[in-house]
């Protein structure tokens, strides 16, 4: 879910949403003073009700001791022959990029080598550096690219680095702030997609032009190499370095579920790789795997959505469509996801939203050989990836559950049992509760999953405080991650956490994301409705006792709760969220999110989006549950426009709507651990005042 920090939001289309028409577009202009004042004035007031008191210090104080723990795991990446992490601490509050070797990180206390101190960094240089990426140019690795923001905005600065040296490169490659898309070609050519003046970016606020540029000259002397429409999504190009195997790609997002990918010949010719434009493909050495999105049917036969398949990459270039099943979905199972060792394919399923590991072994002819990787505990996740696909068979594996700190291995397949590297610390005892899978019908008669983490001694007589916590969007699953926070916050306290499995969300795959598109949004809510009205039923909670909360997508999903089913809550919390769905496509990155809700430009369309539209659908008379907004002035990519105007509006008709807007953060809405812990401890101390 993205615009350039120094490009205007763009302006109401005249003809959908006239000035007149809307009393707070003049919250609009993001960075106004008059428009700062507001925010902080609603600042003020929601921190003098909730982030004042011993309590709410205390809490926020547990809050930033887990967040700036050293006991965390520090998980890591390799790059070239070291394994790279970053840090966030007390003594580094911005962070530092670090690096060690694997005799190291197997000790418990690793010696580090600082590679940029951020902290450093931002003090001599005068800017509040927020820490994004860096890309390293294989096989040596000690040039990379790196990706800073500035307050945390999705836009950021890009700087080449010197591995070696542990020092920026004064003319190396350069890119002021945007929304930008790099990768390398070799030592002295990148390939730019950035903001190269008007007309360059696509109507979602990304790129729309990519371009070869060379060392040591202008990037106006760039030469072009694909350029989009205004309305795809954006524009990208990389080089697979892997030896033996370089190619060129050019990728062309449609739209947010559609896309085109060409092969570059050395010639500059583009060939387009002939899937489906939903389908997703990765090319791994000879391979090519392949997610259909839809059903797809090649030569007479028909692959299921959500299935994984695998072809010889130059094969199939050539026309050849002999293709190997290696995944196929069923009522209760999904892929989660894959990673490519150099000898063997990883799958990660999911099956009602509980892991497993599958390790997948191409054969010189036939199917390929089927192990699977042992399992993890009940009710929980296990998620491995591939440490250095090019090179080896190692892996790292994480296992978690909601009580269950995560413990991260390292092994080799093929190669005897794993080695427990690194263990999360309890950051609270987890043996006080006990974790439970749920499933309800929905409205459509629908089997919909949750998960509840209760006390052992939860008495069910409708009393208990309860918070649910939900997504249901982009196809992104909620699957079962300890529940650090919310054990402090809320458990902790006596609280009942619940997870809702809902549509929209990947946990069964496309078709559990397809389910809820467009016009079938508000079958997410209510699959979210018939959890809430099962915990009360079973008479784990009220009305009266339960809340709500959700994020981006799930801000728009506790904006609909509240406008749609106020009677279900006592108090929501809506987080960076989409609200005002008339105008959604004109704010921030909102235009690259058509294809999951709709173009609200188009009569037919807004039709159905304003009925899940909480900025339309709240009206007076009505009694709704108080509610919490809270939103990032540098979030870039949903906004805080959203959330300024439905507080505004909502406080306008005399509602208990309250709104804290943190002038950094970006999307996230923090921009380092104090931030996080404070607005943390801001929403759980909101939801427990209301709830208890």
């Amino acid at each position: 879910m993205t615009h350039a920090q120094n490009a205007p939001t763009p302006p109401a289309s005249p003809a959908t949403t006239p000035a007149s028409d809307d009393p707070y577009l003049w919250l609009d202009n993001i960075d106004g003073a008059k428009q700062l004042d507001w925010v902080k004035a609603r600042n003020a007031q929601t921190a003098s009700k909730y982030a004042q008191g011993p309590e709410f210090t205390a809490l926020q104080g547990r809050l930033l001791e887990m967040l700036d723990s050293d006991a965390k795991i520090p998980m890591v990446s390799k790059i070239g022959d070291h394994f790279y992490n970053f840090w966030r601490d007390k003594q580094h509050p911005k962070g530092v990029w670090r690096r060690t070797t694997l005799a190291e990180y197997r000790k418990d206390k690793p010696a580090w080598e600082t590679v940029i101190d951020l902290d450093a960094l931002a003090a001599a240089e005068k800017e509040n550096w927020v820490w994004h990426s860096a890309q390293c140019l294989k096989p040596d690795y000690r040039r990379c690219l790196v990706s800073l923001s500035r307050g945390g905005a999705d836009a950021d600065v890009i700087r080449e680095f010197d591995l070696g040296t542990k020092t920026f490169i004064a003319d190396g490659f350069t890119l002021p702030e945007a929304k930008s898309q790099v990768a390398w070609i070799d030592d002295d050519h990148i390939y730019v997609a950035t903001d190269f003046g008007p007309g360059s970016m696509t109507t979602s606020s990304y790129p729309r032009i990519v371009k070869e540029w060379k060392r040591g000259t202008p990037l106006t002397s760039a030469t072009t190499v694909y350029e989009g429409k205004p309305t795809d999504m954006s524009i990208s190009a990389y080089r697979d370095r892997t030896p033996g195997f370089e190619r060129d790609f050019v990728q062309r997002a449609l739209e947010f579920y559609s896309s085109e990918t060409y092969v570059r010949g050395k010639d500059g010719k583009l060939t387009r790789v002939d899937v489906p434009t939903d389908a997703s493909t990765d090319v791994e050495r000879e391979w090519m795997t392949i997610e259909p999105r839809t059903a797809w049917t090649v030569n007479g036969k028909t692959y299921p959505s959500g299935s994984l398949l695998a072809v010889n990459f130059d094969d199939f270039m050539a026309g050849k469509r002999d293709i190997t099943v290696l995944f196929q979905p069923d009522e209760h199972s999904s892929l989660a996801g894959y990673s490519w060792t150099r000898h063997h394919l990883v799958l990660n399923v999911m099956r009602d939203v509980v892991s497993s590991i599958q390790v997948l072994t191409p054969t010189a002819s036939g199917p390929w050989k089927s192990e699977a990787l042992s399992g993890a505990p009940a009710l929980s996740t296990v998620q491995a990836s591939a440490i250095d696909p090019d090179n080896s068979d190692e892996y790292f594996l994480t296992v978690s559950g909601f009580l269950q700190p995560t413990t991260l291995y390292y092994g080799v397949l093929g190669k005897g049992e794993r080695e427990a590297l690194k263990h999360s610390p309890a950051f609270f005892d987890a043996s006080k509760f006990v974790v439970t899978q749920h499933f309800v019908t929905s409205k459509d008669g629908t089997r919909v999953p949750y998960f509840e983490i209760a006390p052992k001694t939860l008495k069910a007589d409708g009393t208990n405080p309860t918070l649910v916590y939900g997504y249901g969007g982009f196809e992104i699953s909620l699957q079962p991650a300890y529940a650090a926070g919310a054990g402090r916050a809320w458990l902790e306290k006596g609280g009942v956490y619940v997870i809702a499995n809902i549509r929209g969300g990947g946990e069964y795959g496309p078709r559990w994301h397809q389910a809820a598109l467009k016009a079938n949004r508000p079958r997410a809510y209510e699959d979210f409705a018939a959890v809430s009205q099962d915990l009360i039923n079973r008479k784990i909670t009220s009305p009266r006792h339960m809340g709500m909360m959700g994020g981006s997508n799930g801000g728009l999903l506790a904006g609909n709760m509240l406008t749609q089913y106020p009677q279900l809550y006592g108090a929501v919390v809506s987080q960076v969220a989409l609200l005002d769905m008339k105008r959604y496509t004109h704010m921030s990155a909102g235009a690259s999110w058509m294809a999951e809700y709709g173009d609200p430009d188009k009569a037919d369309e807004w039709a159905y989006i304003k009925t899940f539209s909480p900025y339309e659908n709240v009206k007076a008379g009505v009694k709704y549950p108080p509610v919490l907004f809270t939103t990032s002035t540098r979030d870039d990519r949903v906004g805080p426009v959203h959330a300024r105007k439905m507080a505004a509006k909502m406080q306008a008709m005399g509602f208990d709507a309250s709104l804290y807007e943190n002038i950094e953060g970006g999307h996230g809405a923090a921009a380092d651990n104090k931030q996080a812990a404070f607005m943390s401890a801001l929403a759980y101390t909101y939801l427990w005042d209301h709830l208890k």
